[in-house]
Parts: C-alpha cells; sequence; structure tokens
C-alpha cells in the first residue's frame, strides 16, 4: 500500500470508492452528502480529504481547511490492517470502543444505527485496500 492519504492515494480512493457498487450506488439510493476527514491519531488536521455527493466520490486531495462532515482518526498500523481485513461491525464497534477508531467530526453512533450507512462504510475499508 502506498503512503496513506496523499494526494495520489486519495485520487485513487475516490476511483476505487465510485468502482464498488456496494459503496457510491448505495449510498446514492439515500442521497449521502459528505465531506470525509481521513488522519492519524494525535494530528491537529486530517491529511486526506474525500468530498461525496449523491454516493459519489466526487473530489478528493489534502486537508486544506475544508468544513468536514467525518473526520476519522486512527494510527497507521490500524489503518493498514482495517483496508487488508475490514472490521465488519463487531470490529468497528471494538475499534470505536477502545479509541483505535477515532470520530473527530461525526456522528458514530447514528451511523451504525443505520444499515443503509453502516454497510457503506464497513465496505470503505475494503475499498482502501485496492489503492496500489
Amino acid at each position: 500500500m502506498s503512503q496513506l492519504f496523499t494526494v495520489e492515494w486519495m485520487n485513487q480512493f475516490k476511483d476505487e470508492w465510485n468502482k464498488e457498487p456496494q459503496l457510491a450506488s448505495a449510498l446514492q439510493k439515500i442521497g449521502f452528502n459528505s465531506t470525509i476527514g481521513y488522519g492519524f491519531d494525535g494530528e491537529n488536521d486530517p491529511r486526506g480529504v474525500l468530498t461525496v455527493v449523491n454516493g459519489e466520490a466526487t473530489e478528493a486531495g489534502l486537508f486544506d481547511g475544508q468544513d468536514l462532515s467525518w473526520d476519522l482518526r486512527a494510527s497507521t498500523t490500524d489503518w493498514e490492517k482495517w483496508s487488508k481485513k475490514p472490521p465488519g461491525m463487531v470490529g468497528l464497534g471494538i475499534a470505536y470502543s477502545s479509541r483505535k477508531l477515532k470520530f473527530e467530526k461525526g456522528d458514530y453512533a447514528a451511523m451504525v444505527k443505520d444499515p443503509r450507512m453502516a454497510g457503506p462504510f464497513i465496505k470503505s475499508f475494503g475499498v482502501m485496500g485496492r489503492v496500489k
């Protein structure tokens, strides 16, 4: 896996996001719009940002002060582990409760209670593993 959350990585992630029907198409059905930051635990700001409009990833790049809907943080080791083997609902709950996955912004509880969002969220980890 290339260096996480660089411009190149984020753009490949955007492309892979849009190729995955269980992600882009599923989120399109619920009119999902978001600006999602991805970064590392302990840093002030996320590194990468993905803009999603009606389920489709439309923009990707580095964080530059964008207003975020979601800001997800974890260690490099955990991001890489989850991209190789997506966590599933139980694993996601454990990651969240143990603070391995932090939501600096965004409502984790609301997301996991809505299967229309939770399934695609879990799928996004697997899509990360497709970035070369």
